[in-house]
Order: C-alpha cells, then structure tokens, then sequence
C-alpha cells in the first residue's frame, strides 16, 4: 500500500499555516529594515582593493543590524564559513587567561577544532586553548537537557563567555527555543553581568519571530549559505550585537586598526541583499518540508525529532535510523533527486573537523550549502540522518516520496 502524502499534508494544515504566520512577521521585518536604510542600486556596486568607503557594505551592516535588533552587524563574503565566523568572535573576544564556559553540552565537531578539544597538535596549537584560554562545558542532563542548575554553579566572576549553541548539531538533544536561550542568559546575567553571552546562530534565522539578541544574547553569529542567504548568496557569514564586541570580531577577522572598515566585497552586495530579501520565504519552505518529513517518518515506524507538531527552533530534522544500512540508502536518495550531481553515489569518508566518517547528500548549486535540500550524518550509533534546507517545499516532498518506497 502506497503512502498517502496528501493525507498527511491535510492533518498539517494548522501547522503550515503557522509557519505561513513566521514568514510573514519576517518579511515584513526585512522589508521594514531595507526601507528604513534606502536600499538602492547604488549599495550594489562595489569597490576594488583595500574596500575603502564601501557605501553598499554599510548600509548591509545595517540592514542585518535592524533584522536582527544589534547595535551593530558585520556582513562579509570574507568568512569561508560558519565555523571561521564563530572562530572570529571568539577569538576577537578572549584573550589569554579568559575562560569560555559552553552552555549546551559539547559543541558541534568542527566547533571542538576551534575550542582545542579534538584535532592534531598543530590544530590545538592554534586552538581558543592553545592561545592560553580557559574552557568548560555544562554536562547535558540525562544527556538531552540544559542542566540549569549546574549552569548556575559554574557560571562566576571568572567566565568571560558562555557559549549557547542554538541547533543540535550531530546530537540527539533538542535544538534550543527562544524561552530556553532566554532563561539561559537569564542565569549567566545574574551570576555575572559582564559574562558575555554568545549564540551559534546557525540554521536558526528566521525560523522564529524572535532571534536570539531579543531575548538577552549579546552576541550572534551564523552563515550566509545557510538560512539568511536565502540560497542564493554564494559565500559569507555575519556576526551582530553589542558594537564593541562585533567590532572586536572584525579586527580579528581583518586586522586590529582596519576592523569593520576594510575588505572589498568582489561585486557581491546584491547577491547577499537579495538573498536576505529571499530568506523569510526559503526558510519557511524547508521547515514546512522538515514538518512533512516528521509525520513521514513517525508514519511509517522511524523515530524522528522535533516531532511534527512540536515548536522548532531550526531548519533540521532527525531521523533515528538504527543501523548504518538506512542512513546511507537516506543520503543517497537524497543525493539522486538533487539538481547537481544527482547521478553521484555518496559513500562515507572523513572530512577534515570530524572525528567520525561522515556520509554527506549536498547536490547543491553553491558547495556545502545547507538551506538547499541536504543531509548527511555520522557513521556512529544510532545512526542518525539529519535533514536540513529545501529551497521549495516540492523538492522535499519528491524526496521523501521516494524514499518512502526504499524504506
């Protein structure tokens, strides 16, 4: 018996049309902010060399600044990705002897590399702890939950940061929701005021009404060819918040003295207007795609997470497969109903800031993109496949018609 997709897609009206009411709200937010700093043809040209006096770069900064309630923003094709921009706000804002303390458990794999918690000893040599930078992370409870109590005794006069990692990542936690960054902020700031809180804001950006500066961080950073760059912006990242810890990320990113003021943008500026422009609506897609796929799956026998009718917080979907043998027939579905190198078997192998191999599905138009259609998982127990992006919703239902019949 076939899988009835229209079937379900009746039982996931209310819950479309919540996402219908997300997309809206930001929308509008992004049309507001585009008004208010008279985007105009003229922000789209560039300038060559040093990138002095780049009207089109400023008036982005302040676009991503009004999106996303910073005092400040820093928008640049620079950040070879989202790691490099997270590395560049942590590196810009410690310094020997501070202390980062990570509120979520373990960060993501790569994350741990910048951290000095993992790789070679040349990779810790030029680590956050190689540079002479304390670090701690909160244990999970029960190994899925923010342990707030804990948090609370280890926060102290001591911690300069404490880093909030707002998606999952390769975990099976829950991602983090607006209420829960906010209590988090909450018990760092009354502990100590001057604490630094830092979120990982990737695959999160407009997946709600709020974003994470709203509710108390002082601090965001994420990737352009991730849900602000509306799948279209063919590299970059942004970081936005507090002028002065923004700008120290850009002295890093740069150089102290040039910081925020340099840099040319290689004729990208309406490419990264445009695709913020676009990201209301492309976000919207994929979760709609990402809701889809949990009632698929919970349908026919798989556990998955967020469940279909629960809140999200970001574009990715678990699929708890339970054996290497479904993840891999996943990905490659996946990976044969993509626009680009469709007829490309994936196959597990190590990819440099993981522990474990990986299989990776991204027939993606811009390399690594993950607002497009993807997936990919460790090849570790319990075998999970994490489905994320879908630049139309069609897409996503294509696939999973597909694999439904395989599995």
């Amino acid at each position: 018996m076939l899988y009835d997709f229209k079937l379900a897609e009746k039982k996931l009206e209310k819950e479309f049309e919540l996402i219908n009411d997300i997309r809206d709200y930001n929308q509008r937010k992004v049309l507001k902010a585009f008004y208010d700093n008279h985007v105009a043809p003229e922000h789209f040209y560039t300038v060559s060399g040093y990138g002095h006096d780049d009207l089109g770069r400023e008036v982005l900064d302040k676009v991503f600044a009004q999106v996303f309630k910073a005092e400040k923003a820093l928008v640049r094709i620079h950040f070879a990705s989202g790691t490099h921009t997270l590395a560049c706000a942590l590196f810009g804002n410690l310094k020997y002897g501070d202390k980062l303390l990570s509120a979520a458990g373990t960060p993501y794999d790569t994350m741990q590399e910048v951290i000095g918690t993992a790789g070679d000893d040349e990779t810790k040599r030029a680590s956050l702890i190689g540079n002479g930078i304390l670090y701690d992370e909160v244990p999970l409870k029960d190994g899925k939950d923010i342990d707030f109590e804990k948090l609370e005794q280890m926060v102290d006069k001591t911690t300069t940061m404490v880093l909030i990692q707002r998606s999952k990542g390769y975990s099976t936690r829950k991602s983090l929701s607006m209420e829960t960054i906010s209590r988090i902020c909450k018990v760092v700031k009354d502990k100590n005021p001057d604490c630094i809180c830092f979120v990982d804001n990737c695959y999160g950006e407009f997946v709600n009404k709020q974003e994470p500066l709203e509710v108390g961080a002082d601090l965001i950073a994420g990737s352009l060819i991730k849900n602000p760059g509306g799948g279209i912006v063919e590299a970059g990242g942004y970081i936005a918040g507090k002028e002065l810890l923004v700008e120290r990320s850009a002295n890093r990113l740069t150089a102290p003295g040039i910081g925020s003021e340099g840099g040319a943008m290689f004729n990208q500026h309406r490419l990264i207007f445009q695709g913020l422009f676009m990201a209301p609506s492309v976000v919207s897609e994929a979760v709609k795609g990402a809701i889809l796929a949990a009632k698929v799956f919970e349908d026919i026998g798989f556990n998955s997470s967020p469940k279909y009718n629960e809140e999200r917080t970001d574009i990715i979907q678990n699929i708890i497969f339970g054996n290497p043998g479904h993840l891999e027939e996943f990905c490659r579905t996946i990976q044969s109903l993509s626009p680009v190198n469709g007829y490309v078997t994936p196959i597990p192998e190590y990819i440099p800031g993981y522990e474990d191999q990986v299989i990776m599905a991204g027939g993606t138009f811009i390399e690594g993109s993950t607002i497009e259609l993807s997936a990919d998982g460790p090849m570790r127990e319990p075998y999970v496949a994490y489905m994320q992006g879908g630049l139309n919703y069609a897409h996503v239902k294509i696939c999973l018609e597909e694999i439904v019949k395989k599995l």
